[in-house]
């Protein structure tokens, strides 16, 4: 121990108190002690010493040496911000930002993040980019958010220069620039933030800003993929399944689809399903197929809730159920899945799991005919054409039996040539 430092600390000098302190906590040339460090910053803090202050706040807000108290976290923080300390000033904002031992106040948060910013503080000024860009706690200014997210970025701070990037990406407080975007993701991402590298990612995968390379894509997804990105996950799994950018590889596909989908992906979940539904780097099994659907499907997504039913419908994986089937195509049905539309129809014609209702049938086929589905088409066709659950009408039915004939639907093809043939007239 410094034998100097501490008479000095002793005899009330505030300076020394608060480095010796600062010592104890961090064991520099002392056994390491946050209750000694509390008691010398104390003495320091009570004679005003605002860095003293700051890190006894420090120690309040989380619990080193003392009872953990957000409430004197708070007050310690703004003595030493009153007296113009950035990093003080800083933690207040945090304090007001998320309401700990405060009010919470963005208004409040957003003044001290100004002070501090102000004075060089790089995470108030990122933090003050995002109050401008969100408009929480301040008038909302894309133009103000450039200003100090370029102020943090040109300091090295990868979040600022992300932000950053995503506001030229998107043309918010300047003007709109792919060139810019990929600069300041690069910076981003050579620090290791891994949203940047996802979205060079994409930039290359869609060659904005940069010549277009499904290598390079593939480089920066695996890159943020083995770091546990969701997206960047999902991203690089289907480009093994697709070969793109990779060696084709279903097995690597499954690999980071997994990954993904263990992770919560809905989009991962059902890509999973597919490939053990068709045997895909895995071997085949409808039983698991149907787990990872289910998955999906209970996140609301609507492919798989149709495949779901699919599954039930004709007992792949589960014990077949027909209501069970007519469950899930409905609520796919009602996210506008064309397939699940088509699939309702019939049961509702057919009366499988559900009551029959042939204008409910009409009602699913016609929502599917006009997305483009051609098996909804003819079907659609036939009930006018008939007067099954809608209005007989010639003119409609020719119109459906037409589009789907005209998408090579065979069926529709052969009414149209009987209804030639015979010159029916339907009224």
């Amino acid at each position: 121990m410094d034998k100097e430092l501490y008479e000095k600390a002793a005899n009330g000098d505030a300076e020394a108190q608060y480095e010796l302190g600062y010592s104890y906590a961090h064991g520099e040339d002392v056994p390491q002690s946050y209750e000694e460090a509390v008691k010398w910053y104390r003495l320091a803090a009570e004679q005003g010493y605002a860095f003293a202050q700051c890190n006894l706040g420090h120690c309040y807000e989380n619990g080193y040496g003392v009872e953990q108290s957000y409430e004197e976290a708070a007050k310690w923080y703004r003595l030493a911000a009153e007296q113009g300390d950035s990093l003080a000033q800083y933690n207040l904002a945090i304090c007001y930002d998320n309401g700990d031992g405060v009010a919470q106040s963005f208004e409040e948060a957003a003044k001290w993040y100004q002070k501090a910013a102000e004075q060089g503080h790089i995470s108030s000024q990122y933090n003050l980019g995002c109050a401008y860009y969100s408009g929480e706690g301040v008038k909302q200014s894309y133009e103000e958010a450039v200003k100090w997210l370029r102020k943090a970025a040109e300091q090295e701070k990868s979040s600022a220069q992300l932000k950053l990037g995503v506001c030229y990406y998107d043309g918010k407080g300047v003007q709109q620039s792919y060139e810019e975007a990929v600069e300041w993701f690069h910076k981003a991402a050579e620090h290791g933030n891994i949203k940047a590298q996802y979205n060079l990612g994409i930039c290359y995968d869609n060659g904005e800003g940069v010549e277009q390379s499904y290598e390079e894509a593939a480089k920066f997804f695996r890159v943020a993929a083995e770091q546990g990105h969701i997206d960047s996950q999902y991203n690089i799994g289907y480009y093994f399944y697709a070969g793109k950018g990779v060696p084709q590889s279903y097995k690597e596909a499954v690999k980071w689809y997994r990954k993904a989908a263990e992770q919560g992906d809905a989009d991962s979940q059902y890509e999973l399903a597919n490939c053990y539904y068709n045997g895909e780097g895995v071997p085949q099994s409808y039983e698991k197929a149907v787990k990872w659907y289910r998955k999906a499907a209970e996140q609301g997504y609507a492919f798989a809730q149709c495949n779901l039913g699919h599954c039930y419908d004709n007992g792949y994986g589960v014990e077949q159920s027909f209501e069970e089937a007519a469950k899930w195509y409905q609520k796919a049905a009602e996210q506008g899945d064309s397939t699940a539309q088509h699939n309702l129809g019939n049961m509702y014609f057919n009366g499988t799991g559900v009551i029959r209702s042939r204008s409910k049938a009409a009602k699913w086929y016609r929502k599917a005919a006009e997305q483009g589905d051609a098996d909804a088409q003819y079907y659609i066709g036939e009930l006018y054409l008939y007067g099954y659950g809608v209005v007989r009408s010639k003119s409609e039915a020719m119109k459906w039996l037409l589009l789907s004939a005209n998408q090579g639907n065979t069926d529709a093809q052969e009414e149209l040539r009987e209804l030639a043939k015979n010159n029916t007239k339907p009224s």
